[in-house]
């Protein structure tokens, strides 16, 4: 670690996030890469719970990365800072928001599985942020683990530009190294224990096929340069040192992903990793200023302060613990900084940086680097803190929607503020949860990605916030609409001495064609029958009807309501009157109209090994689901249906039943669709036997 207040310069840092899909090793990567630079003195295991990354006790049991987790440590003179992410698709904010800060990213893939679907989408993401990208195969001891064949997926689904740096030495069991084909150098791990490989001749048995796979290199690393091209069609000689320039320019420009191999919980290949991180992959120098909106963020220590918060952590006894990328300027302990969304001053007390298990406090973090800071009042994800209150803001990230929904009672009576409170908290920490309380019934909803996602906030409440809560089935939000038209009279009258209340309407109710999801309200009074000050009296109560429908209490969605007549007194209307008439008006014209019930259809991506696909469909189809295509992603088969989200309430468990824990599967909100008749009318029993047991 670089001593207290001793800044590394920017030009030698790195700045990597490990990303991939769950299960491809990353964590474990993540610890070999800390033990072999030695940061840690022995090499921590997941199924022990006994990683660095993997500390909280949800991780711990449910052996997958939650949260991003953050170190720092020293490779050659090189300051590197690692940011291992979740590969599990619910927890995709944290990746997001790590590729974001990163000048660069290593993915990892399993050398069985080969292209999964959240390495894809990540992929994609990355680009889209125009980072550096190498590609470390993972896992080459396990059985059918095979790195050519997971190199030629690489290639189809990433470009003929992801090109093998490196071959393993041997296949499964019998691994024992790599060969480096830059320098045309075989190293064989000797022990997983720090330092023990050693160089090796390489193997006669593997020099041809070394040969074979340099060339492939060379003309990646040729096409950098046209005047590198010619020389080489040309058969002159390339040397050393221009293959190693033209290398690291291609990667730093997207133009060569590098691959290279090991096994992570063997410690192979890990140190060619590191060397790679530093002689291939941009500092925040060579990967250049940063533009946000008007202005452009220089990795200066000269200049202004400007720091990213891109992660916030709800810690109960330290309060917010916020991860920060500086970009510009020099951001020091015992300051006072501005935060420019809130307008506020922030005091820093002590800034963090992470080594392992160590925490190490330090003087200051200068452009380029990421680090912690505790106890900030007002900061959160997404804010910048800065020398002066400069209005800057980052492009909001692309986040799916939360599709699984529950509703949360505490165990306890009282602790429903406690509750609500640590939720907040947790949703500042993870932008995918949606809070709100249910219109209908006054529930606390809690809303994630999946129903794991869900899962884990509960069990962090427990352990981080010591709040117990019953997690009711989840409601599927239907909706209502209407198939046909009708004319509806609504009357609003009473007199009880003195002024009374009068209001009177006539309108008329049509379906909204193609906007299923949309309310078109048309006034359509002339000469004055209801006073123009009225009418959003009127609309007010119609948009109240359309709460809760006629047939189950659900909102009402694609309906026009024309305003064409009515009636009103001098003394005795008022705008209560209207809107009680344009109710009740509402009310009757539903009945008359033909009410259907409306389901949510959501989109499902699956990922299954090919030899479950005939059961998945199978059971996609007894859930009333529409295939709409297939196809392989690296060992595994992406299967896309259209289903019914009432049928995907426990799909989760199920998915893993079938496919022995091997199946992923992300949702997403397509559009309604009408319930068919026999499954609508046990939707409006059940409501009926809600609201009856509510009021009695």
């Amino acid at each position: 670690m670089q001593p207290n207040g001793d800044r590394p310069p920017a030009d030698r840092i790195r700045n990597v996030a490990l990303v991939g899909h769950r299960g491809a090793g990353k964590t474990s990567l993540h610890e070999a890469l800390l033990y072999e630079a030695g940061a840690i003195n022995r090499l921590g295991s997941v199924p022990d719970g006994s990683t660095v990354s993997d500390a909280d006790p949800d991780e711990q049991a449910r052996q997958m990365s939650i949260s991003t987790a953050l170190s720092s440590f020293d490779w050659k003179d090189r300051k590197i800072n690692v940011l291992d992410t979740p590969g599990e698709p619910s927890f995709v904010a944290d990746a997001l928001g790590a590729l974001r800060v990163c000048e660069s990213a290593v993915f990892v893939d399993n050398a069985v599985r080969g292209v999964e679907v959240s390495t894809a989408r990540l992929w994609a993401r990355a680009a889209e942020l125009d980072i550096a990208r190498m590609l470390f195969v993972n896992m080459l001891d396990r059985e059918r683990a095979d790195f050519f064949r997971t190199l030629e997926q690489l290639k189809k689904a990433f470009g003929p530009h992801a090109v093998a740096t490196e071959i393993p030495i041997g296949a499964e069991h019998d691994i024992e190294g790599v060969i480096d084909l830059v320098d045309m150098k075989a190293f064989r791990q000797e022990s997983p224990e720090r330092g023990g490989w050693s160089e090796i001749p390489i193997p006669e048995a593997q020099a041809q096929l070394a040969q074979e796979y340099r060339e492939k290199l060379m003309d990646e690393v040729c096409e950098v340069s046209d005047a590198l091209m010619e020389r080489y069609l040309e058969g002159e000689e390339i040397s050393h040192a221009e293959i190693v320039d033209a290398l690291k320019e291609g990667t730093n420009h997207g133009k060569i992903f590098p691959v290279v191999c090991g096994v992570a919980t063997r410690n192979i290949g890990t140190s060619r990793l590191l060397d790679a991180i530093v002689e291939d992959l941009p500092s925040p120098v060579k990967h250049g200023s940063l533009q946000v909106g008007e202005l452009e963020l220089e990795p200066s220590a000269e200049k202004e302060l400007f720091a990213y918060v891109f992660k916030t952590r709800a810690d109960p006894f330290a309060g917010r613990i916020n991860l920060l990328r500086v970009y510009q300027g020099v951001l020091s302990a015992d300051s006072q900084v501005l935060n420019t969304r809130a307008h506020v001053k922030e005091r820093i007390g002590q800034l963090i940086s992470v080594a392992g298990k160590d925490v190490v406090h330090v003087g200051g973090f200068g452009p380029g680097e990421i680090g912690a800071v505790a106890k900030l009042k007002e900061t959160r994800a997404g804010d910048w803190l800065a020398a002066r209150d400069e209005p800057i803001e980052m492009p909001r990230l692309k986040l799916p929607a939360p599709v699984m929904a529950f509703a949360v009672e505490p165990k306890s009576r009282g602790d429903e503020e406690k509750v609500f409170a640590s939720l907040r908290r947790l949703q500042e920490e993870d932008p995918t949860i949606d809070l709100h309380r249910d219109q209908q019934t006054g529930d606390q909803i809690v809303a994630g990605l999946s129903q794991v996602h869900v899962e884990v906030i509960v069990d962090r409440l427990r352990e981080r916030f010591g709040v117990e809560v019953t997690l009711k089935p989840p409601r599927v939000p239907y909706q209502e609409t209407i198939r046909g038209s009708a004319r509806a009279h609504g009357r609003h009258k009473k007199q009880s001495g003195g002024r009374g209340q009068f209001g009177d309407c006539h309108i008329e109710i049509s379906p909204l064609a193609d906007s299923p999801d949309s309310f078109e309200f048309v006034n359509e009074i002339k000469g004055g029958v209801i006073p123009s000050s009225f009418i959003p009296a009127v609309e007010k109560g119609v948009r109240e009807a359309m709460q809760s429908g006629v047939l189950a209490g659900y909102p009402v969605e694609g309906v026009r309501v024309r305003l064409f007549d009515g009636q009103y007194h001098t003394v005795d209307s008022s705008e209560i009157a209207f809107k009680l008439a344009g109710l009740q008006a509402m009310k009757q014209a539903l009945e008359q109209a033909s009410p259907v019930l409306l389901e949510p259809i959501m989109l499902v991506t699956l990922s299954v090994p090919e030899s479950y696909v005939g059961d998945v469909i199978g059971d996609l189809n007894s859930r009333r689901g529409r295939p709409q295509g297939m196809e392989p992603v690296g060992a595994m088969t992406e299967i896309k249906a259209e289903v019914p989200m009432s049928e995907m309430l426990s799909y989760a468990p199920d998915l893993r039943s079938i496919t022995g824990g091997q199946g992923d599967y992300t949702l997403e909100f397509l559009r309604y669709e009408e319930v068919p008749g026999h499954l609508a009318q046990k939707v409006v029993e059940q409501a009926t036997d809600e609201r009856a047991a509510t009021h009695a």
